[in-house]
């Protein structure tokens, strides 16, 4: 993994010059300088870094490629596209994804009515909105709100019910009126076709959500019977997120394109679209060996192009709009997360921390000697000697015939030896020499939340690409642990050997090194969680001026403690009186002391529950 794997996953997004990992994009700047910046305007903690060019380079080159499969295939129908925003909500994300897309009419998804509210005010009328996800009649009529002040919305039927209350507040709000207004209505259809993976639930007759075919069929009478098959515009199904193999999406167009057209066939003749749901998949990996998607975007593209022409053609029916409701493969590249490193919890592991005696046991001395005589050739035998001494040393340790010192000793020179012997025997790759890595691996502790701000990783083992910001002329020689710093002993990316991540070996009192967490940008924020209370960390939007030089626009600092106990509805005033009154209470300090408490404490209540660095700390102490 020379560039950790950049040439992976990063998509020509990022590239690496000379020691940093800098953005492919105008001037080129580096993550480096750009979270120096942010630091020494006084922000510590982790940092989200959003990249608008990105979003605006996804929405492009999606809808770029489904034109060029339109054109190859000679299709007649439409593409258009929605963004889920379950995937992600925060404003700094939708404001600059609705700026961006503005030239391709691009919408957005709502699944909750706080969604829709989102949806109405922020996608340009005449953008689509799709609706999605279980409803009653409040949310019902708020579409029906969207469509009478001029929005392209359709709300997707997941059941009967919902049709029911459909056709009730459509005569609520049509009653007497001589052009009614009506949303489009589509109608979500439970597939045979199922996904594969983690969210292959999603497809099937098992899933949560959709029609079966009676159900459709008994929708199709209802929507006539009330003149509502006008309104009938699209059919919809997904198989799931994250979709890595293509199979199941060509086994599921082909089911739900036959739907589409026998509805055509019996009446439907204002049904014109086919929404593919979500799915398309990110590149998540840093390893040739462990890639996450089979199929490139053109495959994708050229797939559902054909096959839906394919359908129309031998059903005899038009050809449908297409629609896509991809929100990872929009939004996971956009933003970064990074994270000082705080500590190396092995770097106690040096020949400076022996505590040798004038006299040692026996097997300690022998222990030191094989550590100072190792060489290529006996490499493998000293190494095999010192596990056997090891052994031998804490069962001594354990009877009481060694005391703490050598305990110590035994443990520093074993692993002193097993480094050496790896990289004496770097070149053979034997198992036990993996193993024997697993032991040595570097915990990285790093000052982030892991349940806050990578959740798919604790709950799902979603890995993510972890790249250092600079040092990248250096060729990393740690296996790596990363460490979060939360009491919860989950918060952990551990060392795997069948995917290793290493590391530099660095000085944290003497130097920074940052840790890069990409994309991150789809789910982490919105499912992320506030476990310890450590909060969503300080995010900033970089964009590009006509010079091609970054500007750090709409810094948001991480909530302070007071603000984080807001959130969990605490009194925080009740909070701030207690902590004030016992300070002033207390008997055993001067009022000095008391003002200078009550100054301190003021001073940490507004800060967040991120760690300082060690530079932090050296520089409060300067000043």
């Amino acid at each position: 993994m020379k560039n950790f794997g950049l040439n992976i996953w990063g998509d020509d997004n990022f590239i690496i010059e000379n020691d940093t990992i800098n953005i492919n994009y105008a001037s080129n700047p580096s993550l480096l300088e750009i979270t120096n910046e942010i630091r020494e305007k006084g922000y510590k903690g982790p940092l989200l870094l959003r990249f608008p060019h990105l979003i605006k380079k996804q929405i492009s080159t999606l809808f770029n490629t489904f034109d060029k499969a339109k054109k190859t295939f000679d299709y007649h129908g439409n593409f258009q596209a929605v963004f889920p925003l379950k995937v992600n909500q925060f404003p700094n994300f939708v404001h600059a994804l609705m700026d961006v897309s503005k030239e391709y009419s691009y919408g957005l998804e709502a699944g909750s009515k706080a969604e829709l509210i989102i949806a109405m005010a922020q996608t340009p009328l005449g953008a689509p909105i799709t609706v999605n996800g279980f409803k009653d009649k409040e949310m019902i009529s708020l579409c029906f709100i969207a469509a009478k002040m001029g929005h392209n919305i359709t709300i997707t039927i997941e059941g009967l019910g919902e049709l029911e209350t459909i056709i009730e507040v459509d005569k609520e709000f049509n009653t007497d009126i001589k052009k009614p207004i009506t949303p489009k209505i589509g109608v979500r259809i439970r597939l045979h076709s199922s996904g594969i993976g983690i969210w292959a639930k999603s497809g099937g007759y098992s899933s949560k959500f959709g029609l079966t075919s009676t159900e459709l069929l008994e929708a199709y009478e209802m929507l006539k019977k009330h003149e509502l098959l006008s309104h009938l515009w699209m059919i919809h199904f997904h198989i799931g997120s994250q979709m890595g193999d293509i199979a199941p999406l060509k086994k599921a167009l082909r089911e739900a394109g036959n739907i589409y057209a026998e509805l055509k066939k019996r009446g439907a003749d204002s049904l014109g679209a086919i929404n593919i749901g979500g799915g398309l998949a990110v590149e998540y990996s840093q390893h040739s060996n462990n890639q996450e998607r089979n199929y490139s975007l053109d495959e994708f593209a050229n797939d559902v192009v054909y096959l839906m022409q394919e359908i129309a053609k031998s059903k005899k029916v038009a050809e449908p709009d297409i629609f896509t409701e991809s929100g990872r493969y929009i939004a996971a590249s956009h933003s970064v997360l990074i994270a000082p490193v705080l500590e190396l919890f092995s770097q106690e592991y040096h020949e400076k921390g022996l505590r040798l005696k004038e006299v040692n046991p026996p097997l300690i001395q022998e222990l030191y000697d094989l550590f100072n005589t190792i060489k290529r050739k006996n490499a493998r035998e000293y190494l095999h000697d010192a596990l056997d001494h090891m052994e031998s040393l804490l069962t001594l340790f354990d009877l009481g015939y060694i005391d703490l010192e050598d305990r110590s000793n035994t443990e520093l020179l074993v692993n002193l030896i097993i480094k050496k012997a790896i990289a004496l025997l770097k070149n053979e790759g034997t198992d036990e020499l993996k193993k024997l890595q697993d032991r040595i691996q570097e915990k990285y502790l790093v000052n982030f939340s892991a349940f806050q701000s990578l959740p798919d990783f604790w709950g799902l083992a979603q890995h993510f690409p972890i790249v250092p910001l600079d040092k990248l002329d250096e060729k990393p020689s740690n296996p790596a642990s990363i460490w979060d710093i939360t009491c919860d002993s989950d918060g952990e990316i551990g060392f795997d050997r069948e995917l290793p991540l290493y590391l530099h070996d660095i000085d944290v009192s003497k130097e920074e090194y940052f840790i890069a967490f990409f994309l991150t940008g789809a789910y982490q924020e919105v499912l992320g969680m506030k476990h310890n209370l450590f909060t969503h960390p300080t995010e900033a939007v970089i964009k590009f001026d006509e010079k091609g030089n970054y500007v750090i626009d709409k810094l948001i600092e991480a909530q302070n403690l007071m603000d984080i106990l807001d959130d969990l509805d605490y009194d925080t005033n009740l909070i701030d009186r207690s902590l004030k009154y016992k300070i002033e209470d207390s008997a055993h300090i001067s009022k000095e002391e008391k003002n200078e408490l009550l100054g301190k404490l003021y001073l940490f209540l507004s800060e967040n529950s991120y760690l300082k660095t060690i530079q932090a700390q050296n520089e409060n102490k300067k000043g």
